[in-house]
């Protein structure tokens, strides 16, 4: 069953956490998504690592570590 992003946040303040962890996890694995597709984003519009990393606030290490692997062997790298 799909829920939208809005139906997902209003259910991690349930008082049953069975809602509430699945509703946070399901947004975790959204997140994860929405990253790496704005990632490779800005990738593609020649923005650098430190660029993106400065935007998700954390390392140029960490951010090319994440996601550098899966960009390089998609552009054949």
């Amino acid at each position: 069953m799909l829920f939208s992003a809005a139906t997902l946040a209003a259910a991690t303040g349930s008082q049953d956490p069975e809602v509430g962890l699945r509703a946070v996890a399901a947004l975790r694995g959204l997140l994860e998504v929405l990253e790496a597709l704005q990632v490779d984003n800005a990738r593609a519009k020649g923005w650098s690592w430190r660029d993106i990393a400065s935007r998700l606030g954390v390392s140029k290490q960490a951010v090319h570590q994440k996601h550098g692997a899966r960009g390089d062997a998609r552009a054949g790298r």
